[in-house]
């Protein structure tokens, strides 16, 4: 267990405790005034014979209280909390008494559409809530050792064993949204059964095999549609059933779907050892993080489909870059990382952590963004509909909620994503201070970090091993930084990362209270894109650390767009007191463009000098922005 004391990120934590869960909660039970109702607790509720009423909301609602589960019950494995726990253990009451007997669990069939299931695969998320469930269910048994929710979803997946299959008179098919696949591995884990693993490798190896089995079924239900503005049926790519996932080089569809269909992969390739699995992660992997992916860890360019685009086709103010589909491309990075001995994955993590996933949610807790934008400019949105996706303030919730429950839990279970432990190695991938229990050459071996990462970019590590021994303390180097110190117990260590996949690697005997100090430093760099990205080709972003900047109009007035850096490469660093953890601001030395005389009331007109006034720019932190009123906002400017 990892216990989480961070200068940054024990605030997020707190609020994942004391305001997004408790708020979560509310909104699932529709008593905050202003959000969009849920409904979700009153479906199971109304499914298990407990209320009177109708279904309402979403085909995935399900999902949400499956999330909100999930997130409460990692918040439980690091810290007990008795009226928590009670909270949960009576939604889990709620939510076994809508279980069929067969072991079938889902309150939108059961309520709207009895006698239906399994007939619209394509559109309804069957799957998809039952893997949510699971994941929940797992969560809840690792953090309190009940089983309650656990063995009602060991019965529905045992009941979608019976329904789905190669064999005669089973359903030869595969979900429309990938969920269910990574959810059994997890259930393979928690109960030892190897049958839920075969299950998961199953609906991966039926994916794109009968690419025509989403029409099939729509023919078989009269071509009825669930979603008539989405091409989920026709558009194979959309849910990544195009082609056999073996043979899947490009990242296609919709975004959420494949970083969660690829998490399951290399499940299923750590797990079994199938290379042509773990060579198609290889090859999509590349696809998103060299060709298809935001500065910000953002992906998903296209608002139809929440989908993939093209390669380096990434425009910064139509950007979709779901939240979820960030915390996604986390689940998929950390489980390469446990096949693969390299710092890149965790990079990664890194990047979409600090930047997308946090900018999903206010400072406070309350307010949430679905999409994340590289470029608002506010005056059009509500006027030109390109740009209805695109909201210049976070929302209180949402119609689709699926991304603050997504935030919740991965931001509750943030202490897994920390250490890397392999044998006698502990290898560690994000610097956020906490502390670790762990078993190294044999021995129990306690280790605390603490943290200045976010501002400064040091980490101390206190070593303390219960006997003298040896083993290897890993040092991820960061992708952007290019000059490191490391000492142990004060004296200067000579390393290469060159050769060592990334990682300052200290090997020696340890003994207790060694001590171990890394500073990364930590300049301001002014990243460019590649030069296929048209909408950034001669412009720059500047990133300090983990973390990528923006300018906003409330510090720099409106029109962004004129706004160009000086090119003299001199920055200021400067704290404020409403951005947590000590993160910096930057200033730096630029001007604004201006016509050199008054335009006038035409549109167009022959070219005239431009005068450049001098003006001081202000970068925020890409993650803080839209927290302090309505504005513009760009990550990228002009030189």
């Amino acid at each position: 267990m990892i216990q989480i004391q961070d200068t940054f990120w024990s605030e997020y934590v707190r609020l994942v405790r004391e305001v997004m869960v408790p708020y979560q909660w509310e909104v699932l039970n529709d008593r905050v005034e202003g959000a969009e109702p849920s409904h979700a607790i009153a479906n199971f509720r109304i499914a298990g014979g407990t209320e009177d009423g109708e279904f309402y909301g979403m085909v995935f609602q399900d999902s949400d209280v499956a999330k909100w589960l999930e997130a409460v019950a990692y918040l439980l494995e690091t810290r007990p909390d008795p009226q928590l726990e009670e909270v949960a253990d009576n939604v889990i009451d709620i939510v076994v008494l809508a279980q069929r007997a067969d072991g079938y669990l889902n309150t939108y069939f059961t309520l709207k559409e009895p006698g239906r299931e399994w007939t619209d695969l394509a559109e309804c998320h069957e799957l998809y809530c039952a893997g949510h469930m699971i994941e929940a269910a797992t969560a809840y048994f690792r953090a309190t050792g009940k089983r309650k929710l656990l063995d009602a979803v060991c019965r529905f997946a045992d009941y979608i064993d019976t329904v789905f299959g190669t064999e005669p008179g089973k359903l030869q098919g595969y979900d429309g949204h990938q969920e269910i696949e990574l959810a059994l591995v997890k259930l393979f884990h928690a109960t030892g059964e190897e049958k839920y693993l075969r299950l998961s490798r199953y609906f991966l190896d039926q994916r794109g095999t009968k690419p025509y089995f989403f029409e099939e079924e729509w023919e078989k239900r009269g071509r009825t549609l669930h979603f008539s503005n989405l091409s989920m049926v026709h558009d194979h790519a959309y849910s990544q059933s195009h082609l056999p996932v073996r043979e899947q080089d490009d990242a296609e569809g919709h975004a959420v779907r494949l970083v969660y269909m690829c998490t399951a992969m290399a499940d299923i390739a750590a797990e079994t050892g199938d290379a042509g699995m773990l060579a198609a992660c290889d090859r999509l992997w590349d696809s998103i993080v060299n060709k298809r992916m935001y500065i910000t860890g953002g992906i998903g360019s296209m608002e139809h489909g929440e989908s993939f685009t093209a390669d380096y086709d990434l425009p910064g103010d139509l950007a979709y870059a779901e939240t979820c589909a960030s915390v996604g491309l986390i689940f998929f990075a950390r489980r390469m990382r446990k096949l693969r001995r390299s710092s890149a994955y965790a990079d990664i993590i890194e990047r979409a952590l600090y930047n997308t996933v946090i900018s999903g949610m206010s400072l406070d807790g309350t307010k949430f963004f679905y999409v994340n934008p590289l470029e608002v400019y506010p005056d059009v949105i509500g006027k030109n509909k390109n740009y209805d996706h695109v909201k210049p303030e976070r929302q209180g919730w949402f119609t689709c909620a699926c991304c603050p429950p997504n935030v919740a839990r991965l931001l509750a279970s943030l202490g897994e994503y920390i250490y890397v432990q392999e044998e006698n190695r502990l290898s560690v991938e994000l610097y956020i201070g906490s502390t670790i229990q762990a078993e190294l050459g044999g021995i129990p071996v306690t280790i605390r970090q603490e943290s200045s990462y976010t501002s400064e970019g040091r980490s101390r590590f206190i070593v303390d091993p219960e006997s003298p021994g040896v083993f290897t303390l890993a040092l991820r180097m960061p992708d952007w930084c290019e000059e490191a110190k490391i000492t142990v117990n004060g004296e200067m260590q000579e390393y290469n990362t060159g050769d060592v996949e990334g990682y300052i690697v200290l090997e020696r005997s340890w003994q207790a209270g060694d001590t171990v100090e890394a500073w990364f430093a930590m300049p301001v760099k002014e990243m460019e894109s590649h030069p296929l990205v048209r909408q950034t080709f001669g412009k720059t972003a500047l990133q300090r650390g983990p973390f990528v900047y923006c300018l906003e109009e409330a510090d720099n007035g409106k029109r962004l767009y004129q706004l160009r850096l000086s090119g003299e490469h001199r920055y200021i660093i400067g704290t404020t007191q409403w951005i947590p953890g000590g993160v910096k601001v930057i200033s730096a030395p630029g001007y604004r463009l201006k016509p050199e005389t008054q335009w006038g009331d035409s549109l167009y007109r022959p070219g005239s000098p431009q005068s450049a006034e001098a003006a001081e720019l202000s970068f925020i932190p890409y993650f803080a922005w839209a927290n302090r009123g309505v504005g513009e906002m760009s990550v990228w400017v002009g030189l």
